[in-house]
């Protein structure tokens, strides 16, 4: 069964840090392009960032330096760090996978969207005091 399980969410303190980890089941997640999404109460999905099976990655949107992907392939895994979390960050964050074996990371967000084969079922961030 082709699956991607997320974990690492919880609850931080603002200017604290989070690892979260998205792990594949039924398939080499090393053979894919995989990214990040966050989903903010009351908006639409955003790509937050992404790695290619080069592990070139694309940051989208304002995160800045503020996070890191990088692939575990010896655990089937692609982690993503989070720093200075701000309560704007909070959200449920899904890891994906881009459709296609090999192909890179789009440039563009909208183009990300687009080529999304498999969904984990998110995990949720919560910054608050």
């Amino acid at each position: 069964q082709v699956q991607l399980v997320e974990s690492g969410g919880g609850l931080v303190q603002p200017g604290g840090s989070l690892r979260l980890s998205c792990v594949s089941s039924g398939f080499t997640l090393g053979d894919y392009g995989t990214g990040w999404f966050r989903q903010k109460p009351g908006k639409e999905r955003e790509a937050v960032s992404c790695i290619g099976t080069t592990d070139f990655s694309t940051n989208y949107h304002s995160v800045g330096g503020r996070v890191a992907i990088y692939r575990d392939n010896a655990n089937n895994a692609v982690n993503l760090d989070l720093d200075d979390l701000q309560p704007d960050d909070a959200g449920v964050y899904y890891c994906a996978t881009v459709r296609t074996r090999g192909r890179p990371c789009p440039a563009l967000e909208s183009d990300l969207l687009q080529v999304i084969g498999v969904w984990g079922q998110g995990t949720q961030v919560i910054v608050s005091t």
